[in-house]
């Protein structure tokens, strides 16, 4: 499992980020506190407090992935 903090701070942001997950065949989860949402659900996402980094994490291999959600990497 690959696990990296995110942020999503405009609408745009969680359209362009939904597209990108979207198109992956791995599992991928956001937590933010103790709430876990599916990452390719747009109403899930717009469920967690998205004023602070989320916790993003894959459940498999697609090394293409984190280089598409480079922009939405908080290091």
């Amino acid at each position: 499992m690959n696990t990296c903090m995110i942020r999503l701070s405009t609408i745009q942001d969680v359209r362009d980020f939904v597209n990108i997950v979207t198109s992956s065949n791995v599992d991928i989860d956001l937590s933010s506190g103790r709430y876990v949402i599916d990452a390719k659900s747009i109403m899930g996402i717009f469920s967690l407090d998205l004023l602070n980094p989320i916790k993003l994490s894959a459940h498999g291999e697609d090394p293409a992935l984190f280089e598409k959600l480079k922009p939405f990497i908080v290091e």
